[in-house]
Formats: structure tokens, C-alpha cells, sequence
């Protein structure tokens, strides 16, 4: 509504008058109406042939508007045109491979963790949840009162001195002709080297 602008009498204004719009289609219209309706009154005399009827009257375009004869001569050269129905199919199912149905188009199963890699877990998930967790979540709260402190109780360590299975194992003895070249050795070093070099230990101070 707000395009609407007021002018006074006598004055038509060619911008933005919807009423000077409204009159020249309301004219066409009526141009058109008139000429389709004298055709009608022609043929329903049977004053014009087909031929006639097809092929659009010479009009004086100066006199009267030739747009509703172009029009109707474009509708009946349309009707005239060989028109075929294409038959349209119904869209068939499209028959997919599902994966739920299909257990080799799955993707394959990871390798399971080993017991060690199982065991690393672990620890870091109850060190996480036991110790890491816990001192974010009570950041800057107060510390709750300390409960009683566990009981001791005994280690039960094994120790060699009770459990002999855990003592090293003494070590074999010695044959006889190892005994006796240690004993010649010791013999040797006691009678013959140690005195002679504590002689000349004795010449060189």
C-alpha cells in the first residue's frame, strides 16, 4: 500500500499508478475476449474453413491488438503436434549388500591387546582414577579430616634364612687332582717364591 501514490484529477502519472496499469491490462484483455469471441461466432457459422481457423487473420496492427491471435494460433498449432504418452516405470528396489547380512563386508576385527599391554592399562586407568582424578575434581576445595590410618600387618616375605629352596646352592668340591696341584701351588709359593721375594725386598730398602 505504500506504493500507492495520490495525484490529483486530470493528471495520470506513468510511474508507480497501479490504476493506469489496471486499465491498459484490463483493455488487453478485453481486446483479447473480443477477438476470440468473434472467432467462435465465425466458426460456429462455419464462415471459416480449418484451414482458415489454424492460420491467424491479417489484422490492421494499428487498429487493434494481434496478441490473442498469435496466442491462438500458437494453442491450435500445439494441438495439431503429434504428442506420445512415454510410459513411465516405477522405480524397481535396488537390491544392496548390507554389511548386517553380509558379515564379509564388515571390516575386520582388531588384533586383541596382549596381557602385557592389558596390564599397562590397567595400571594407568587405577592411577588415573585413584590418584589423577581426584586431585583435579577437589582442587581448591577443603581437605576432608583424615581417617583412621590402616593396621600393620605382617610381610610375609621369603627369606633365605627359614627357606632354604631360596639359598644359593653350595658348589660342587673339588677332585682330588685339583686338590693336589692346588696343594704343589701353595706349596711352591710358601717354601720358594714368598721368601725369595721378601729378600729382595728387604736388599732394595
Amino acid at each position: 500500500m505504500s506504493n500507492l501514490q495520490p495525484t490529483s484529477l486530470g493528471y495520470i502519472s506513468p510511474v508507480g499508478d497501479y490504476a493506469l496499469k489496471n486499465t491498459q491490462a484490463l483493455g488487453g484483455v478485453s481486446h483479447l475476449w473480443q477477438d476470440f469471441f468473434a472467432r467462435a461466432m465465425q466458426e460456429q457459422h462455419g464462415e471459416t474453413s480449418t484451414d482458415a481457423a489454424a492460420t491467424p487473420a491479417v489484422t490492421d496492427p494499428a487498429a487493434e491488438p494481434t496478441a490473442g491471435s498469435d496466442w491462438l494460433a500458437q494453442i491450435n498449432a500445439q494441438r495439431l503436434c503429434d504428442v506420445k504418452g512415454t510410459e513411465v516405470k516405477p522405480a524397481e528396489p535396488l537390491f544392496l549388500p548390507i554389511a548386517e547380512f553380509d558379515t564379509e563386508l564388515l571390516e575386520k576385527a582388531a588384533p586383541p591387546f596382549s596381557s602385557e599391554e592389558l596390564v599397562a592399562q590397567q595400571k594407568q586407568l587405577d592411577f588415573e582414577s585413584g590418584w589423577v582424578r581426584p586431585i583435579v575434581l577437589n582442587a581448591g576445595q577443603p581437605l576432608p579430616e583424615p581417617g583412621p590410618a590402616p593396621r600393620p600387618r605382617p610381610l610375609n616375605l621369603p627369606i633365605a634364612e627359614f627357606e632354604w629352596d631360596l639359598a644359593d646352592k653350595p658348589a660342587e668340591p673339588f677332585d682330588s687332582q685339583t686338590l693336589a696341584r692346588q696343594q704343589t701351588d701353595l706349596d711352591f709359593d710358601h717354601h720358594w717364591a714368598a721368601p725369595v721375594v721378601l729378600q729382595n725386598i728387604r736388599i732394595a730398602a
